[in-house]
């Protein structure tokens, strides 16, 4: 980067007469420079000449010598000039499809036309081109650059470049991480032919078809050239490259310059280097050192100490201070050169098995970012942007992203820096689906060249503290291969550390990781009764390293239909057109709303007690989420409560969020949240706590509330001393119920630090230990449709149905609490298949029964694995009083309590288990009570008819006409028989 102001604007910078002589032959260059901001560069931005050659004769025919016969844009990718072909249905993807049904299910078949083509696996771009692309400019050099070293500099192409100027060929590059940059030949001012050929094939280097780099799962397979596109001009003498080394423990930096000579003869060279804070209330300016050097013909490597002082300002989450460095270097011959560097004083370390950032132990709440951006469908590459998403995340106490199989542009280090936010970018794969590493393929070593030049180019940043190959590979030698890479990195840049992948539990262990990336610390224990008494230790105790957790969360939400028409870019989210079409052909349109809002709520849940849970884990390092926003690919996996434009769904709010996800964050231990009247419970406090500094004397307060906010017992922990780490002991709650309402209610118990943000709350649920038996002398009960519950209803009574265990319809819909994992498409209905219900809260049935319209932990013990009977045959107008919301890839009107008038007379039919094992089952007990409560009563009177076949046909044991989703052509880990079980 060369500056827009002119070096001598420097305070305090004393020349001898000789550097003065020498430094006032270039002042009328520096003074013109200030005035002409591209005196060294020359902007290529504008209209380019464009030719698309899908049958890659280019080279063979020369087109770097024709005249090409489109126009575009530049910066900007083919998508964004509407270039390309029509999306149909034979377009050959860059991605895995695991769920291939779409192409010959006969319900998809109209949208395999022409005109209507949608798929449900990602976005639908608005035009599609893999290949090569021809792009030419005239170019004009200025006068001055007489003599002159020139560099055509290319922010970032996707993803092969070869380049021409006046038919010579100049060079090949192929990187997905960072700039393109070519040395031109000394070109005579005036005009020039400069002709670009970028390729977005996968061709020998094979970094995986997944990778987020290059999938059109996320970001898609562009092809372009995105953010500066510039010539740029030195003199015969310049700098090639600046690394900055901060050390604490030693008031300085270690500057680490490579200057290049192009001349024949040595060069004596004056360096002046001037650092000042610049984004900070505190200032800071660090005086300017001067040092004489040698630079010898050809590359020079020199190592400067620059003294920081004593009260120097640190980078980190809290107080993320930076600093601008400038350096400018003068040789006698008058040649000269400047560059600005940013970097922050931090040393992120480990101790232990946590992370440090300048000698405190921080713990990482992190975030996968896979590079989703509906609009341009590329990262952006402006600051703008990135502080925009950086905000966003501080936002939700995010303080560390993890960047999958890709690495984002200079922008987005920029961004985290001003924000605070500790960065892993990883290596631009995803090595497996087709490559492997470790086997000798190309990919072995194109991982290293695209690490280092991630660290020539983003290195200084004081983000980047954390670097990994990239995602899960495939190879049978992929453990050693990560072993030496992990190696390789620790002896050549101390600034951050390392570990081989990022990965799930099947994956090797690479042991000369400095921290680990896996799968085992996530996961929610809902395959018992919901309870907080519980953490990862046990997964994590035999590991000595930094554990983070890999990829946790992965909890569904039903799609927001209002969110198709912000897709004004490249992209149309035709996957959601498919969805809301066929749940508006079962009859369900109406429901969308709700359904997102109700499943919205078990996600938002689900994240609770996930977080919670790595919260309480002792020695855990961090975990990251993914995600806090949607990814569009790999079969649409709605699993952000933010879209992924970033915004609120509408369910859950920043502040909400940060009550159990934050710096600080009180904790409680529940055995349970589901008791009974004569119970006396023990709930313990305790707090997480990785703020700036430890906590003196504080003040913990605790309240129980009802649902109508009315006060029942409260209290506090005074005198507390609070230091950084988790499992701080606050103080145990003894809950005496006998003091409560006996009746059935909800509650919450709410704690926190007085005079502060950081609160936490849990809801618990209250049953009385028995119950008045109801009168059901005028209802039918049983448990098969006979032929008395026929009669029964024919000439008009009532008749309660428990179907537990009997559906037959339905059977094969796997409802669990927890919601879908990822989707169902791409974990080919991989169990659950559903998110949560919806409930009818408003509804007499529910009068004794205290619930709210979505899935809450009470609900637990009537819902995990339990039937669910498919209504799809039903007449519209019913409408279950408890609707399990079905996956959105096949909309099923699913249902586990409705009533309808049958006949003559009126049924209610629950195919939960509400009579097994009542003693330990008081929520069973209690809808089960309300139930035959409603049934007794008068306002027992459906206005929905049903015929009797159709309610019959569910238990029914009969072929039907199903099109299943699973098929035995994915890899091994997406098997059935291979998948973890709840």
């Amino acid at each position: 980067m060369f500056l827009n102001r002119p070096f001598l604007s420097r305070k305090k910078i004393c020349y001898s007469s000789f550097w003065g002589s020498i430094f006032s032959l270039i002042i009328p260059f520096l003074l013109l420079s200030c005035g002409q901001e591209t005196s060294r560069t020359v902007s290529l931005n504008g209209t380019w000449s464009m030719q698309l050659d899908s049958a890659d004769v280019g080279l063979q025919e020369q087109w770097f010598n024709k005249d090409l016969n489109e126009q575009v844009k530049l910066p900007g990718s083919l998508k964004e000039n509407d270039k390309g072909y029509e999306v149909t249905a034979d377009v050959k993807w860059t991605g895995s499809i695991y769920d291939s049904s779409w192409y010959f299910n006969p319900k998809m078949e109209k949208y395999r036309q022409p005109g209507n083509v949608k798929f449900p696996f990602w976005l639908t771009p608005n035009k599609y081109y893999v290949g090569p692309a021809w792009y030419s400019k005239e170019i004009e050099v200025p006068n001055s650059w007489e003599n002159k070293r020139m560099v055509l500099f290319l922010e970032r192409a996707h993803y092969e470049t070869i380049v021409w100027v006046d038919g010579e060929e100049i060079g090949k590059q192929n990187s997905l991480v960072a700039p393109h940059e070519y040395e031109l030949p000394s070109l005579k001012p005036g005009q020039h032919q400069l002709t670009i050929r970028v390729d977005n094939r996968i061709k020998d280097i094979n970094v995986g078809p997944d990778s987020h780099s290059i999938s059109d799962h996320t970001q898609g397979n562009w092809n372009g050239i995105t953010g500066k596109m510039e010539l740029r001009a030195t003199d015969q003498v310049w700098m090639q490259e600046v690394q900055v080394f901060p050390d604490l423990a030693g008031n300085n930096v270690r500057v680490e310059l490579k200057v290049k000579n192009q001349q024949a003869n040595n060069r004596q060279a004056k360096i002046q280097i001037k650092a000042d804070a610049f984004n900070t209330a505190s200032t800071h300016e660090v005086a300017q050192k001067e040092e004489t050097l040698t630079i010898e013909p050809g590359e020079n490597t020199f190592s400067i100490e620059y003294p920081m002082g004593e009260n120097f300002l640190t980078w980190g989450e809290f107080d993320p201070a930076l600093y601008r460095m400038e350096i400018l270097l003068e040789t006698q011959k008058g040649e000269s050169d400047q560059k600005e560097v940013e970097f922050g004083m931090r040393d992120f370390g480990i101790e232990g098995t946590r992370f440090t950032i300048n000698d405190r132990e921080t713990f990482l709440r992190g975030n996968v970012d896979c590079a989703a951006f509906p609009l341009t469908g590329y990262a952006p590459m402006d600051l703008d942007f990135w502080m925009d998403n950086m905000k966003t995340l501080q936002k939700y106490r995010i303080n560390h992203v993890r960047f999958h199989s890709w690495c984002p542009p200079e922008a987005a280090f920029k961004a985290a820096d001003r924000v605070g936010i500790y960065l892993q970018p990883e290596g631009p794969s995803w090595a497996n689906h087709g490559t492997s590493l470790g086997d000798g393929r190309p990919i072995d070593q194109y991982i290293y060249d695209e690490t280092e030049r991630m660290r020539e180019y983003y290195g200084n940043y004081a983000s980047f503290v954390m670097m990994a190959y990239g995602n899960e590979p495939a190879g049978r030698n992929q453990a050693r291969y990560l072993g030496d890479f992990v190696e390789y990195w620790q002896k050549r840049d101390e600034r951050r550390v390392y570990t081989g992948a990022s990965v799930g539990m099947s994956w090797p262990w690479v042991p000369e990781s400095e921290f680990v990336v896996k799968s085992g610390p996530r996961n929610i224990p809902w395959n018992r009764k919901p309870q907080t008494d519980w953490d990862h230790y046990a997964k994590i105790k035999d590991v000595e390293a930094p554990y983070l957790a890999h990829e946790n969360g992965q909890y569904c939400v039903y799609p927001n239909f209002d969110e198709i028409d912000k897709y004004t870019g490249v992209y149309q989210a035709k996957n959601f057109e498919i969805f809301q079409e066929t749940l508006e052909e079962n009859h369900m349109g109406d429901q969308a709303k709700d359904f997102l809002m109700a499943s919205g709520k078990l996600q938002a849940l689900a994240y609770k007690h996930e977080i919670e849970g790595a919260l309480r884990t002792p020695g855990f390092a961090g975990y990251q989420l993914l995600s806090i926003n949607d990814f569009p690919g790999q079969g649409t996996a709605l699993v952000g409560f933010l879209d992924a434009f970033y915004d609120e769904k509408g369910y859950l709010t920043a502040e909400e969020f940060r009550r159990f996800h934050n710096t600080t964050v009180p904790l409680a231990r529940f055995p349970k949240f589901v008791f009974k009247q004569d119970e006396t419970p023990e709930i313990s406090l305790e707090m997480f706590h990785f703020g700036q500094a430890p906590l003196d004397n504080a003040i913990i307060s605790w309240n129980i509330k009802d649902q109508e906010g009315e006060t029942i017992k409260s209290g506090e922990f005074t005198g507390l001393d609070i230091p950084i780490g988790n499992n701080t002991p606050i103080g145990d709650l003894t809950l005496n119920f006998n003091e409560f309402p006996n009746e059935a209610a909800k509650y919450t118990l709410e704690a926190g630090i007085e005079g502060t943000e950081f609160f936490n709350d849990w809801d618990f649920w209250l049953y009385p230990s028995s119950l008045p038996q109801v009168k059901t002398k005028n209802i039918y009960i049983t448990d098969q449709l006979d032929s008395k519950a026929k009669a029964i209803l024919d000439e008009g009574g009532k008749v309660l149905m428990k179907a537990a265990g009997k559906v037959e319809y339905g059977k094969d819909v796997a409802m669990y609490f927890k919601p879908v994992f990822w989707n169902t498409s791409w974990f080919q209905m991989r169990p659950p298949h559903t998110l949560g219900i919806l409930c009818q809260s408003e509804h007499p049935v529910f009068d004794d029964f205290p619930t709210d319209y979505y899935s809450d932990l009470q609900w637990w013990e009537l819902l995990h694995r339990q039937q669910v009977m498919i209504m799809d045959n039903f007449p519209p107008q019913v409408k279950p009083l408890i609707q399990p919301i079905d996956t959105w890839f096949l909309n099923r009107r699913l249902g586990v309590l409705y009533e309808a008038k049958v006949g003559n007379g009126n049924l209610m039919v629950c195919s939960l288990d509400i009579d097994s094992d009542l003693e330990e089952r008081p929520v069973a007990r209690q809808l089960k009570h309300s139930i035959e409560k409603y049934l007794s009563a008068d306002d027992f009177q459906p206005n929905q008819k049903v015929e009797w076949d159709i309610v019959k046909d569910v238990f029914e044991d009969k072929e039907r006409n199903e099109f299943g989703l699973v098929n035995k052509s994915g890899p091994d880990e997406l098997m059935p028989t291979n998948q973890n079980k709840d």
